[in-house]
This record gives C-alpha cells, sequence and structure tokens, in this order.
C-alpha cells in the first residue's frame, strides 16, 4: 500500500494553471474498491474560489471575442483527445468512483464524449430572431451569454454529469468553475488539462476542488458567478437555492429520484425483469432515475420477484478492473451504512427480504444486490431515495392502483411502464408525474432530449436545446429607421 509521501498530489486548476490551495491542505482521495488511498486531492478555500472566479470573469471577453466556429472546434478537439486518452480516463474515473471498467468504456465515457460533439455542433448555431413589431423600427433578439457559471458535479457519474454541464456552458460562451464531489474529483482535474491541450484560452475552464460546505457554499454565494448548475441531493440543493438568492443567480437543480417501473400483466417479462435489474442494480444502485419501485401487477407479481432474485443472485460483483465484474463497490464507508441501514429499516416495516441484504467481503464498500417483496406504499423503503443496490416490489390492482403509487412520492424524475396494450402505455406515460417515461424500456438517456424533474427531483431541464436557454441570456433590440 503506498503511504500518503508516495501519492500524487492534484493541485487547483486556476486560469490555465495547477496552483496548490490557499490553506496548503490536501485530502485523501480514497479507492472504495480496496479503501487504499489513490491520490491526495487539494482541499480550496473561500480565496481560491474568488481567484477562480476573477479569472473565470476575466476569460469572458477573451472566449468570446473568439469566432463561435472557431469555439467548436475547440471543443471538437477536446473530444478527440478524450477519445485518445480513452484508457487513461476510464482507469481514472474506475478507481476513483468505483465503477466497473467495462461499464465506463461502454457509457461513461461514450456519453461524455458524445454531449461534448454535440454541443461543439451548437456553437455557431445560437440565433436571435429579428421580430416585426412595426414599420419603422428594426426589432430583433439576441442570445447572449449567462456569464460566469458554477458547476457542481455529483460523485455518481463524475466525467458524464460534469461533461453535461461543461459542454453546453462553453458553446454558449460562458466560462466555468468546476468544483467535482470532494471524493472523485480526478476526471474533472485531466478534462481540465486537456482543455487546456485542445486550446481553451485560460481561465475558461477552472477546477476548484474541495468540501462542498467550503467551495460549493463559496460559489454559491459570490456575487462574481451569474450560474450554478448543481446535480445532487434535493438537502443540498435546497440550500443552494436559498444562497442563490443573495444576487439573485440563475440555477438548474437536477437531484433525487424514486422512480418506479410498472409492469403490467401482457408485458414480455423476460424483457421487463432484464431491464428492471439493470435499472436498479447498475451503478449499484448510484443513479437518482434508478427504477427503486418494481410495481408489479398482482397476477405477475409473484413471477416477477422470483424472477429478479434469479437476476440478483447471478450479478457478478467484485473488482472493478476485472472486465467479468458488472457490479463494483459502493461509493464511500457512510453511503455502505446507509444502505445497509435501509435494509434493517425494511425488514423491521415487515418487508421480505428476498435475496441479498449484507456487505460482500471485509475490504471495499460493497453490498449484495438486494431484492425486498411486499413492501408497502407508504414504507420507508418506498419512499425514500437509498441510492443502492436495493430493489423495492410493490404489488397493484389496477392501472390506477398503478399510476397512484408510482405518482405518491416526493420525487417524480423517471418512471417506466411495460405491457404490450398501446392505448394503456400511452395512458400511463401520460398520466405519470416523471421528466422521462421509458416504454417497453429503461433507463436511457441522449443528449439530445431534455432530462430533469420537479419537486424533490429538482426543477429545470439539461440536455438539448433546452440547455442553450440555460447557459444564454436573451435580448431585444430596438433599432429606429425613420428619425
Amino acid at each position: 500500500m503506498e503511504t500518503e509521501t508516495d501519492l500524487r498530489r492534484h493541485d487547483l486548476l486556476i486560469d490555465g494553471k495547477r496552483l496548490p490551495p490557499g490553506t496548503g491542505e490536501y485530502s485523501v482521495d480514497i479507492n472504495p474498491a480496496t479503501e487504499e488511498p489513490i491520490a491526495l486531492v487539494a482541499q480550496g478555500s473561500v480565496a481560491d474560489v474568488d481567484t477562480a472566479v476573477h479569472a473565470a470573469r476575466a476569460a469572458l471577453k477573451v472566449w468570446n471575442a473568439l469566432r463561435a466556429a472557431e469555439r467548436g472546434r475547440i471543443l471538437t478537439r477536446l473530444a478527440g483527445l478524450m477519445r485518445a486518452n480513452l484508457d487513461e480516463l476510464a482507469v481514472l474515473e474506475s478507481l476513483d468512483a468505483g465503477k466497473p471498467i467495462s461499464a465506463v468504456m461502454r457509457q461513461d465515457i461514450p456519453a461524455a464524449i458524445d454531449t461534448l460533439e454535440y454541443y461543439a455542433g451548437w456553437c455557431d448555431k445560437i440565433n436571435g430572431q429579428v421580430v416585426p413589431v412595426r414599420s419603422d423600427a428594426l426589432t430583433y433578439t439576441l442570445r447572449e451569454p449567462v456569464g460566469v457559471v458554477a458547476a457542481i458535479v455529483p460523485w455518481n457519474f463524475p466525467l458524464m454529469i460534469g461533461m453535461w454541464k461543461i459542454a453546453p456552458a462553453l458553446a454558449c460562451g460562458c466560462t466555468l468553475i468546476v468544483k467535482p464531489a470532494e471524493i472523485t474529483p480526478l476526471t474533472a482535474l485531466r478534462i481540465g488539462e486537456l482543455a487546456l491541450e485542445a486550446g481553451l484560452p485560460p481561465g475558461v475552464l477552472n477546477i476548484v476542488t474541495g468540501k462542498g460546505r467550503v467551495v460549493g457554499d463559496a460559489l454559491v454565494a459570490h456575487p462574481g458567478v451569474d450560474k450554478v448548475t448543481f446535480t445532487g441531493s434535493p438537502s443540498v440543493g435546497r440550500g443552494i437555492l436559498q444562497g442563490a438568492a443573495s444576487n439573485f443567480k440563475r440555477v438548474t437543480l437536477e437531484l433525487g429520484g424514486k422512480s418506479a417501473n410498472l409492469i403490467f400483466p401482457d408485458a414480455n417479462l423476460d424483457n421487463a425483469v432484464r431491464a428492471a435489474a439493470s435499472g436498479i442494480f447498475f451503478n449499484t444502485g448510484q443513479v437518482c432515475s434508478a427504477g427503486s419501485r418494481i410495481l408489479a401487477h398482482r397476477d405477475v407479481y409473484d413471477e416477477v420477484v422470483e424472477r429478479l432474485a434469479a437476476r440478483a443472485k447471478s450479478i457478478k460483483v467484485g473488482d472493478p478492473a476485472a472486465r467479468e465484474t458488472s457490479m463494483g463497490p459502493l461509493i464511500s464507508a457512510a453511503q455502505m451504512k446507509t444502505v445497509l441501514g435501509y435494509v434493517e429499516t425494511g425488514r423491521a416495516e415487515g418487508a421480505s427480504l428476498v435475496t441479498g441484504g449484507a456487505r460482500v467481503g471485509e475490504r471495499g464498500f460493497f453490498v449484495e444486490p438486494t431484492v425486498f417483496a411486499n413492501v408497502g406504499h407508504e414504507m420507508r423503503i418506498s419512499q425514500e431515495e437509498i441510492f443502492g443496490p436495493v430493489a423495492s416490489v410493490i404489488r397493484f390492482n389496477d392501472e390506477a392502483d398503478a399510476v397512484r403509487m408510482a405518482n405518491g412520492t416526493l420525487y417524480s424524475l423517471a418512471a417506466g411502464v411495460w405491457s404490450a396494450d398501446i392505448g394503456r402505455v400511452h395512458r400511463v406515460a401520460r398520466d405519470l408525474r416523471a421528466g422521462t417515461v421509458w416504454i417497453n424500456t429503461y433507463g436511457y438517456t441522449d443528449v439530445r432530449l431534455p432530462w430533469g424533474g420537479s419537486g424533490d427531483s429538482g426543477f429545470g431541464r439539461e440536455h438539448g436545446d433546452v440547455a442553450i436557454e440555460n447557459f444564454t441570456e436573451p435580448k431585444s433590440v430596438w433599432l429606429a429607421i425613420d428619425q
């Protein structure tokens, strides 16, 4: 095992330079699969945030002085550098977040590159409109960058969700300070380096690592930040919303979920259960849209439980570096404690533990894929976001009953519907309170489609042309023709 003196120190990236934190403090970054240290990461301070904001503010003029097409070419070059360094990025993401490297190679990195290339194409297509108000004036609109953006990124998909924020903001002409999660900072720092190599001017993309209650709070409170985009927990999201009121910052919040996967008796059960298992056990259940509530019709309930449990037992849990591994560890000891606590809560509430529910091994934060049956809609394991590989299978009687329970939480991010009845799936999709509804599939996302929810799932949308609105301000121009 490496000692702290052997570990690489990762400094802040501000104004194109790697800088030590003003406090001189570093945290130990832990591999969640082995509990061993892998790096030392700078603990940014309020003063470091101020330096980064001033650098981003100064870089706004530089970045917007470039032709829009040239900004697009720089983003395209960054995408090419990500491809050229794919293996390195995959190892960093796997080590830092405990993700199976096969999943990182299959989803996280391709999705991040696709997002970057998609918004690179937007750079020279952000247009205003001529609006013919009256004959003696030329009246038109412009879309201008919102300014300096604080992007606060979660630990469950550090690279992919980070790029969801970085790419559209840069395409719109904004500059950024990215605050990666304290426990998964490594790919963000590497992307910052690659962006400079691609030709991004210094100060356009700054990476400030550290604690949320220091760096995150300082970004939210800073008067030089114009926009905050955050993905994380509802409790932190509420604090961000309150803090952003100090100078009326624009805010986008993508928060939690307790998504329902509705399986009707005429569904293809092979496909439905396969997707339901993936929907809750992918990324060890640490997914905001995880299908943690599987609502099965009473006629197929027992079969769904049996099939889901069999799939849970077949999942290969282990070393994220092994290609055959399909489920890695939870992110931290604290998260493992939380998940195992919910398992005990489910038992105490009277749910039936069908399979799983225990830690795997003595090293690393591994938990067995877990399935609960006979879960009541009002139970805590049905209502609260666990953020782990814990499936609650809930019985419903008819369509109205299923929709009532699916909509019966504080969250509204996503849902799934499984049925061969074309009228039913459209009817249920209409009635579900969710930002995304999957029909006879589950879990797919694409940067071209809006993503987000309401209630405790946040507000605003990411992806697609909606993100262009997130990072721009409209301006009306009125030119008198007859004077």
